[in-house]
């Protein structure tokens, strides 16, 4: 066989191995932002114009909050802050749409202390994505009716759920849950 055909054959191989490496790679960076982001991938790969997009900015997400000092609580800072909860759930009662109100404050004092920037809500619901995914669509959805009970739209049961949604992430935010199959000290 002439040399220039030897040439055309390496040059083939080259691309497909090329080709093969790069699908590897675009199948583990999917397999990796599915694990990481879990339902919050889903709903980002939704809202995006396509699967790179979405990819893209779950990429950006991680690398800014890679940037951020976000560290846990000390445990009088936690001790606090569930006695606030508390009392914001006690309020309830009595004024939910009050304690809704509370509610959301105190998630961004906590995510403020612990070193999220909490100055847009669409900026915090993503930078807690990273850390958070299982619960930051639960984040969404109180931050949703906690807009619409200002704009006087929302149930005594739209503001229960909400609650419940923002106790979700305020027990993430607070890491005060036991993992699954640990003992629960009493």
């Amino acid at each position: 066989m002439p040399g220039w055909v030897w040439i055309v054959i390496a040059i083939a191989a080259v691309v497909v191995l090329a080709v093969v490496v790069w699908s590897a790679l675009r199948t583990r960076r999917t397999r990796t932002l599915k694990e990481g982001f879990g339902p919050e991938y889903d709903r980002t790969v939704a809202d995006a114009p396509s699967k790179r997009e979405a990819e893209a900015e779950l990429s950006d997400r991680q690398k800014r909050r890679e940037e951020l000092d976000v560290k846990p609580l000390s445990p009088g800072a936690r001790e606090r802050y569930v006695e606030l909860w508390q009392a914001t759930q006690a309020r309830f009662v009595d004024d939910p749409g009050g304690a809704i109100t509370e509610a959301d404050l105190l998630i961004q004092q906590v995510m403020r202390e612990r070193g999220y920037p909490v100055e847009d809500f669409e900026q915090r619901a993503a930078d807690v994505s990273v850390d958070h995914p299982d619960v930051v669509n639960n984040y969404r959805a109180a931050h949703g009716i906690s807009i619409a009970h200002e704009r006087e739209k929302a149930s005594t049961e739209d503001l229960r759920r909400a609650m419940v949604h923002y106790r979700s992430l305020f027990d993430d935010l607070l890491e005060t849950r036991q993992p699954a199959g640990a003992e629960n000290p009493r």
